[in-house]
């Protein structure tokens, strides 16, 4: 049984993550994969993106990046933990820029078999093999962050 906190904490899991649906859905208006993220530091602190790749032609302007990026220069600071919030499992650059922001708290919505981490990686990230230990929260509204995913997708090979 769910305790009173659990609950809670799931539908603000839930409710950041519409947040990060509702910038990937913009990031598609775009013409970007899409993908969205929202990092909350310090429960004051909310920074929030889309994927950029295409617009700014950046190979690394992922969601989660460029919302690190935002944080980071807002806070003056690198280690920013707090949790992040994006609608699809990072890809290895994007876990990369988490452990190394010291975030502590990971909540994603979909997974992609050719770019999310496997589960073995997961575990290795989930210990504290790398500088400190990430909560990691998967399959928060899947089955949304999936469907947009896979429209985009099916539009853009003309299979609406």
């Amino acid at each position: 049984m769910l305790s009173l906190q659990g609950h809670l904490d799931q539908q603000l899991d839930q409710h950041r993550m519409r947040q990060a649906l509702q910038l990937a859905e913009i990031a598609a208006l775009s013409g970007e994969i899409p993908v969205g993220a929202v990092l909350v530091c310090a429960e004051e602190n909310i920074f929030a993106s889309g994927n950029r790749k295409e617009c700014q032609t950046d190979p690394t302007a992922h969601a989660e990046i460029c919302v690190i990026r935002k944080a980071a220069q807002s806070l003056k600071r690198w280690r920013l933990g707090g949790t992040l919030y994006v609608t699809l499992a990072p890809c290895m650059m994007c876990m990369g820029a988490i452990i190394e922001a010291r975030i502590n708290r990971l909540v994603y919505g979909a997974t992609h078999p050719m770019t999310s981490p496997h589960d073995t990686m997961l575990e290795q990230i989930r210990s504290s093999c790398f500088n400190h230990a990430i909560e990691i929260v998967g399959g928060v509204l899947a089955g949304e962050a999936t469907l947009l995913i896979h429209s985009f997708f099916n539009r853009l090979r003309g299979r609406s």
